[in-house]
């Protein structure tokens, strides 16, 4: 690669922002909610407690995090990322294996297409490095061109580290920089090496320590922004299924269904709460922070998880 962008593929819509406006809009007034989900792939609960990571440590000592959060059968990424994103499970999504033929994004579409569907004035950014996210691979996109930015780096012929690392640098440009509404990054290498080496081998721990670094990038760009002290950032990050003994998954055992929950920011309560949050919540925790009402007419399974109620709801 020449530079931070030539493996860029598929579609990249880029929009020219006035530093000067956005700093003065921002400069008064209440809070303006922010949104970043970060997706880690194949994170099993137990692995990721025993592994070094301060970074998504230090989110769940100040936020809100659940370690008992339940994804859907089958425990695939397909219907994992799709019922996340989409707020819906796989009977209305129709995506249930890791071919994405037949889905009906165009009823359910990701939180990202919903916002824009909206308000088209919300600034919203994607980055992935797994093909089906963001192309046509297999039946793809999930996402659709009708988000701002929508960055692709092909972790399958990159490597899944690499493609981390480009996709991480930059989401972190555009986050440090621009005046970004709502933003998902997918980090996929962890899945793939557990797929490689097993649940238990050091390499699974390692990959899942570089997600940490990688999370504490995003981070630390939120908070570098110029506009971050009149912001309310709200940082949720999952996973789409965990892992069986051997390092696959696919299947319905605790150990692939479990999976974890974490809002971190001023509006979250850190309260534990009554029911496991559920996948499908992730894509609704995301909207509401953003004061979209959830129309009952969308069908959505998911509901606001660790959010406070704003006086007057």
């Amino acid at each position: 690669m020449n530079s931070q962008f030539s493996g860029l593929q598929g579609r990249v819509f880029v929009v020219s922002l006035g530093l000067m406006l956005w700093l003065t809009a921002c400069s008064d007034g209440d809070p303006t909610e922010k949104v970043l989900v970060i997706g880690i792939d194949g994170i099993r609960v137990d692995i990721l407690a025993e592994t070094n990571t301060p970074n998504i440590d230090q989110l769940i000592a100040e936020g809100f995090f659940s370690d008992e959060a339940r994804t859907n059968v089958r425990t695939m990424s397909g219907p994992g990322w799709s019922s996340m994103l989409v707020g819906a499970r796989t009977d209305k999504h129709l995506v249930d294996t890791n071919n994405f033929t037949g889905n009906d994004y165009t009823t359910y579409p990701e939180f990202l297409t919903r916002l824009e569907q909206v308000d088209s004035s919300f600034n919203t950014l994607a980055v992935v490095d797994w093909a089906p996210l963001a192309t046509t691979a297999s039946g793809g996109p999930l996402f659709s061109d009708a988000i701002d930015q929508l960055l692709f780096f092909d972790g399958g012929q990159e490597g899944y580290h690499r493609g981390d690392s480009l996709s991480v640098a930059a989401a972190v440009n555009r986050l440090e920089s621009e005046d970004v509404d709502a933003a998902f990054v997918y980090i996929g290498d962890a899945d793939e090496v557990s797929h490689a080496t097993g649940t238990y081998a050091p390499e699974y721990r390692s990959a899942i320590e570089e997600a940490d670094v990688l999370v504490g990038r995003l981070v630390a760009a939120i908070r570098s922004r110029p506009t971050y002290a009149d912001e309310d950032w709200l940082i949720l990050v999952s996973t789409d299924h965990g892992r069986d003994e051997e390092g696959g998954h696919g299947g319905d055992s605790d150990s692939e269904r479990t999976i974890f929950f974490l809002a971190h920011g001023p509006s979250v309560v850190r309260e534990p709460i009554e029911t496991p949050p559920n996948i499908v919540d992730v894509a609704v925790t995301a909207l509401v922070h953003l004061g979209v009402e959830i129309d009952p007419a969308w069908n959505l399974d998911g509901r606001s998880v660790a959010l406070r109620v704003p006086p007057g709801q």
